[in-house]
């Protein structure tokens, strides 16, 4: 099997288990969303540490957090994707998947926007017409519904936050994921200690719970290692194209599922954001085909 054939799959595995996990999240729909955040981070870290330990490594991710300016990125990026974790979490347990999928479709835009924003990175007249597209489905289903889709809103740009910071690491994302879940690991602590210390902490209450909560640590980090190892085998316009598969399997989670509700101005927003990333897809795709018939001319 090619190296790209296997890229494909680990990343089409990756995009499954994102797309899927709002059902494993919703099996602890009984456990408050910070708590469930809390032993997430716990074991996530346990588990990016033991994956490093068996790779050599751990001594790389302790020189990463004694640079200041790594720190001080490695600080912001845990900010961005706790409250990427939460605000999914929470999503499920209140009756919001279909939203948070929105959030996911509208992401690649919203990095573009943030790569014009913040590196100067020019917009081609696909990608102006993509973006404006996203902008006026989000103010349609704002005003359609009579409420700005917050939750959408949180998770594209912390997630676009998120990546754009990573860009700055000189550290692959195996050691920054477990330096981030390491440096959020005292507050978690605190939160369960928290939990526990007036007996409404959920783990050790029943076999189920506590299996399910010591999951998030694989749930987390294994679509990680496999997102890293497809990356390196893959183009960035296939990833990016993959990468649909995510909200889409949480869109039908969400629809067909949890039976949560799609209005008229849902189908509209939906419609847009659709061809909004047809449009983006499209010219991404044209400008990989030019870029790699140019570097085998020259």
């Amino acid at each position: 099997m090619r190296d790209e054939t296997k890229g494909i799959i680990a990343m089409v595995a990756t995009c499954t288990v994102w797309g899927l996990s709002g059902i494993y999240y919703k099996l602890l729909a009984h456990i408050p969303p910070i708590e469930i955040l809390a032993h997430r981070t716990l074991w996530s870290c346990v588990f990016f540490a033991l994956i490093l330990l068996l790779q050599g490594r751990i001594s790389v991710l302790f020189q990463t957090i004694r640079v200041r300016r790594s720190i001080l990125l490695i600080g912001f990026a845990a900010l961005m994707i706790s409250t990427n974790w939460f605000v999914f979490i929470t999503s499920i347990q209140v009756g919001r998947a279909v939203e948070a999928s929105l959030g996911y479709y509208i992401f690649p835009l919203v990095a573009v926007l943030l790569g014009a924003v913040a590196f100067g990175e020019r917009l081609g007249r696909a990608q102006m017409v993509a973006v404006s597209l996203a902008v006026t489905a989000v103010v349609t289903l704002t005003i359609g519904l009579g409420v700005a889709p917050w939750i959408a809103f949180i998770l594209a740009s912390s997630f676009g936050l998120y990546g754009l910071v990573k860009k700055g690491l000189p550290v692959g994302p195996v050691v920054s994921v477990t330096a981030e879940v390491l440096l959020l690991s005292p507050i978690a602590l605190a939160v369960l200690c928290w939990f526990h210390s007036d007996g409404h902490g959920a783990f050790g209450t029943s076999w189920r719970d506590s299996a399910l909560l010591a999951f998030s640590g694989p749930l987390t980090a294994v679509p990680l290692v496999m997102f890293s190892y497809a990356t390196k085998r893959i183009r960035l316009a296939t990833v990016g194209l993959v990468q649909y598969l995510n909200p889409s399997l949480q869109f039908l989670v969400a629809t067909l599922i949890f039976r949560e509700a799609f209005s008229f101005w849902h189908a509209i927003a939906f419609a847009m954001i659709w061809t909004a990333l047809a449009i983006y897809t499209t010219a991404s795709l044209r400008q990989d085909r030019a870029a790699r018939s140019a570097i085998i001319k020259s």
